[in-house]
């Protein structure tokens, strides 16, 4: 739908839901919004961004369809996330690679790894793009550091930036200070329900009615196997690189290094987690889907599940002469990871964590909250 029809279908379902309030136990949605007497568009954006998308208020609702109200609030806050995404994004231009993501970021990724396969073919003698290295540096026999660094560390400023914007756009929206933000109990109190996936517990803890009416804990499991990975391989990453800088050791370290362990835990857990996910999703009840958004979940998943085969691919067959290509194609799918961060599902991360932010502020008040449209 439309923007504007978005909005006036969320305020609609938000309205009917606030009279009944059946479902004020399922997750933060709902108790935010009893705090509010009516929905401005910031504060739709905001329950929308709360919304773990996890459908038991569907499942659980009297009035859901076939009833003549129709309320499907996971559908409706669906669609209205990805509005609020490409309203967030910076810069603005970018905006439209929210739309069809999923051919964004295929068309993103094909062209990152022809630009690592293609420079290593033409730049790289094929001596070294095809024989074997072995011991500290064999990496940067095949591609320099330096070109490495220029490359990921000017993508990595950037993609700090956009995120670092989007956040901005989107806390000024719901009208709070940054003080607020950062302020001790609320930030924390919001860390630790990320880091256990609080709202993924359902309601009465026994797991979220994903992907059908059952409560089940495998979408909970799946997403922290997914976040646990992540987590590991960005630590294994920046420990790897104090060892290059402080200690002067190059990769690729041995087996029972600190990098190499915490990168093949992580691995091994952004392959389980996304390949999961990609079967829930595929067994997902399709009333609470919203079908524009399953090409960015799709894409992003994905770029992850590839991100980790490859990485550890390249791990197993590192001493061999396959490691020279299978470089070039890892660096390929976490360059196009890279630049789709900031345009794709990532950035539910940035947006989730802040509204439950905001919760945590608003649960401390207590009082009705009512912040009038810009």
């Amino acid at each position: 739908m439309p923007a504007t029809e978005t909005l006036a279908e969320a305020e609609r379902v938000m309205t009917i839901c606030n009279a009944c309030r059946y479902c004020e136990g399922h997750c933060a949605v709902f108790p935010a919004m009893e705090m509010r007497l009516a929905f401005s568009a910031a504060d739709l954006a905001y329950l929308a961004n709360l919304c773990h998308d996890c459908g038991a208020c569907y499942h659980h609702c009297q009035y859901a369809p076939p009833h003549e109200f129709a309320v499907d609030v996971p559908r409706v806050f669906s669609d209205l996330r990805a509005q609020t995404y490409r309203d967030y994004c910076w810069p603005a231009f970018l905006g439209p690679l929210l739309e069809r993501n999923g051919l964004a970021v295929s068309l993103i990724t094909t062209a990152a790894l022809v630009l690592f396969l293609l420079g290593s073919f033409l730049l790289v003698e094929p001596a070294a793009l095809f024989g074997a290295h072995k011991g500290e540096g064999a990496f940067y026999a095949v591609i320099p550091h330096e070109v490495m660094i220029a490359i990921f560390g000017l993508i990595s400023i950037y993609v700090i930036v956009a995120f670092v914007m989007g956040f901005r756009r989107f806390w000024r929206q719901t009208g709070e200070s940054m003080g607020d933000f950062v302020r001790g109990g609320p930030f924390w109190g919001a860390m630790h329900d990320v880091l256990r996936l609080r709202y993924l517990e359902g309601g009465s803890r026994d797991g979220c009615t994903y992907p059908g009416e059952a409560p089940s804990q495998a979408r909970r499991w799946f997403h922290h196997l997914t976040f646990y990975g992540f987590m590991l391989c960005f630590a294994s990453t920046c420990i790897a690189t104090l060892y290059h800088y402080a200690f002067g050791w190059q990769a690729p370290y041995p087996w029972t290094s600190l990098p190499v362990v915490l990168g093949t835990v992580g691995g091994l857990g952004l392959l389980i987690g996304p390949a999961g996910l990609l079967w829930l999703k595929g067994r997902v009840d399709p009333a609470v889907v919203d079908p524009a958004g399953t090409g960015m979940d799709v894409a992003f998943i994905l770029l992850l599940f590839l991100t980790s085969l490859t990485g550890l691919l390249l791990l197993v067959l590192r001493a061999t002469p396959a490691m020279g290509v299978l470089l070039a194609i890892h660096l390929g799918i976490v360059l196009a990871l890279f630049l789709t961060l900031p345009y794709g599902k990532f950035v539910h991360a940035v947006y989730r964590f802040a509204a439950l932010v905001r919760y945590r502020l608003e649960s401390r008040r207590g009082s009705p909250v009512v912040i009038p449209e810009a």
